[in-house]
């Protein structure tokens, strides 16, 4: 899954994808100087958690895979118990997103590009030295050094695409960020002979153009992007790959204790707290893309005897959280390896036979 951030790339830079809008807030995790990191990723054949079972008063079956970004990169998904599910499926719900188009053919997209680039960069011609606080600054310059090296141009970069470029570099070099789950699931998906639902609200541009002028001249503070990314990697390095380790080897308990942990909630807010955000229906995104989502499974489960889907994990396990809500329409939820337990309206667990 990938932050509102990729949504705003997507938007101003590339023009059709489909990226999932979850992220969580890391405000008030401790801060500490930058030290040698030593957390060790898994790698190899792992089994990843158990499947979610969302069954409804007539018996049919929604299994849900919760996945976590990133992962690691070297990981190996002994995907098993998604394959069988998936072969007997009547239905796949993709993961919840949003869709960018814009109706241009390749070369006016290559004209455009210059443009789109543009859009990084701070306004004037400043600086990151020139936007930042003294004491972001510095931080920002231990951890681009570490990271990223002598490259010169991000500096001249917002601070949300400046974050954004030193946070993917510093999951590679910790060996996270690879997509293992979407690809193998859609192998599986075209082995099946399905053709997979999309759950992604559509956002179509007319005008990328002055979109990107309009774009250029508006002032998100994304100051607290930028904070929030270097908290992130000062502190939260080891949890990130303790999350990451945890959904590999299929460990709930450690996935409960480690909630969501993508971009910082500071840059969704700067994206979508900006008056360009409320004029082009970007704010409210989180929110339908949810409902979307809710009534897609609620159609599947009246339809089908065996729906799969996807969902970010924070999604599968919080308690307001979509499969939370399901319980609440008065869904019977069945946790893996959980004997046959089930989750109800009231958060507590009882016999699989209850209502």
């Amino acid at each position: 899954m990938r932050s509102v951030i990729a949504v705003v790339l997507c938007v101003l830079l590339v023009g059709a994808l489909a990226t999932p809008v979850w992220a969580a807030d890391t405000a008030g995790q401790p801060t500490s100087p930058i030290r040698d990191l030593h957390a060790v990723v898994v790698s190899g054949r792992q089994p990843g958690p158990g499947l979610w079972k969302v069954v409804s008063e007539d018996g049919h079956a929604l299994w849900v895979l919760g996945t976590v970004e990133p992962l690691p990169r070297d990981l190996q998904w002994r995907s098993d118990e998604v394959e069988a599910v998936i072969a007997q499926a009547d239905e796949v719900l993709s993961a919840p997103g949003i869709a960018v188009y814009w109706d241009l053919g390749f070369f006016s997209s290559l004209a455009l590009l210059p443009s789109a680039l543009r859009v990084r960069r701070n306004p004037d011609g400043k600086e990151l030295e020139d936007v930042l606080p003294a004491d972001l600054l510095a931080r920002w310059r231990a951890q681009k050094e570490r990271y990223l090296g002598w490259e010169l141009s991000v500096d001249r970069w917002r601070p949300m695409f400046a974050a954004h470029k030193l946070h993917e570099a510093a999951l590679k070099e910790h060996g996270l960020g690879e997509d293992v789950i979407g690809p193998r699931v859609r192998q599986l998906v075209d082995a099946a002979g399905l053709e997979p639902t999309p759950v992604t609200v559509r956002t179509d541009i007319d005008e990328p153009r002055r979109l990107i002028r309009e774009y250029n001249r508006t002032d998100v503070n994304d100051v607290a992007c930028m904070e929030g990314t270097l908290r992130r990697l000062e502190a939260g390095i080891p949890r990130l790959v303790a999350r990451a380790n945890a959904w590999a080897t299929g460990d709930i308990e450690t996935l409960r204790r480690l909630p969501g942990h993508g971009m910082d909630r500071g840059c969704i807010n700067s994206v979508l707290g900006s008056d360009f955000a409320q004029r082009h229906g970007y704010a409210e995104v989180d929110r339908k893309v949810s409902s979307m989502w809710l009534e897609q499974a609620q159609r599947a489960l009246a339809s089908n005897e065996v729906t799969f889907a996807v969902l970010p994990m924070d999604e599968v396990l919080s308690a307001d959280g979509m499969l939370a809500k399901l319980v609440g329409h008065g869904y019977r939820l069945v946790p893996p390896d959980d004997g046959g337990a089930v989750v109800r309206d009231d958060g507590l667990k009882g016999p699989a036979e209850a209502p």
